[in-house]
């Protein structure tokens, strides 16, 4: 269990540390933000690619794996479609209604944090040392970018700097219940373990083509923004290899 804590907490406060730049400036150009959020992609890619899915195949098979993809994706879709959110087209709400715009950035973020949550602690269940490691450190990488988006967006709204990073810590506090559901369900019924790394997986690839790799190309920094999504993969490839 201490590693559970160890890894989790990790995670999840990367997303709080990422959060903390804001207090400092508040202006970050759109190139900038555009190529943190392709670096995220590419982690996110990568820690899918090669952490989740070859693990998930090597506890079951190829039945398993396509069924938990798929469900994390009709999930996530779901999601999407029922719950209010931010599109990614990178428009600021009207000043006047900034507290539902704060809710609605809250909301976007929480649907990306908790396939991420359950991941982590799905990962950690495993009985996978290295697995479970990877997952939380490509977790907690990403975590930090995506931290300093949701205060730094919140900030340029006029918001507080202490509320933006009251909404981060709420943010990174309901990855690690998340994850401590996923480790719930992966210690206590073993058997969902390959549908649980399979559906972090797909959850999270959604996540990736369907809101960061749009939003990294709103503004025309593409080419950018696509080195940025090749160096997060690569980040992530090393750090497989040398935790291998």
């Amino acid at each position: 269990m201490s590693v559970f804590w160890q890894w989790t907490v990790f995670s999840s406060l990367c997303t709080i540390l990422g959060a903390l730049p804001t207090l400092l400036f508040r202006n970050v150009s759109h190139r900038a933000k555009d190529m943190l959020l392709a670096y995220t992609a590419g982690i996110m890619v990568a820690a899918s690619t090669y952490g989740l899915i070859p693990s998930a195949l090597k506890l079951s098979n190829l039945y398993v794996l396509t069924a938990g993809i798929l469900l994390g994706t009709v999930l996530l879709t779901v999601m999407e479609l029922v719950i209010p959110h931010v599109d990614s087209d990178h428009a600021f709400p009207p000043r006047d209604d900034r507290q539902s715009a704060h809710l609605l950035v809250m909301t976007a973020m929480l649907l990306h944090n908790l396939p991420e949550g359950l991941s982590t602690g799905v990962s950690l269940a495993s009985g996978d040392r290295q697995l479970g490691q990877l997952v939380s450190v490509a977790i907690g990488l990403q975590n930090i970018p995506e931290g300093f988006l949701v205060a730094l967006l919140m900030v340029t709204q006029r918001a507080k700097p202490s509320k933006a990073l009251a909404y981060t810590f709420m943010i990174a506090l309901t990855e690690w219940l998340a994850s401590c559901l996923g480790y719930y369900f992966g210690t206590e019924l073993r058997m969902l373990v390959p549908y649980g790394l399979s559906f972090a997986a797909g959850a999270m690839l959604y996540v990736v083509y369907k809101e960061l790799i749009p939003e990294s190309h709103g503004d025309g920094h593409e080419i950018p923004a696509t080195f940025a999504f090749i160096v997060g993969t690569v980040t992530m490839i090393a750090l497989t290899h040398w935790l291998g």
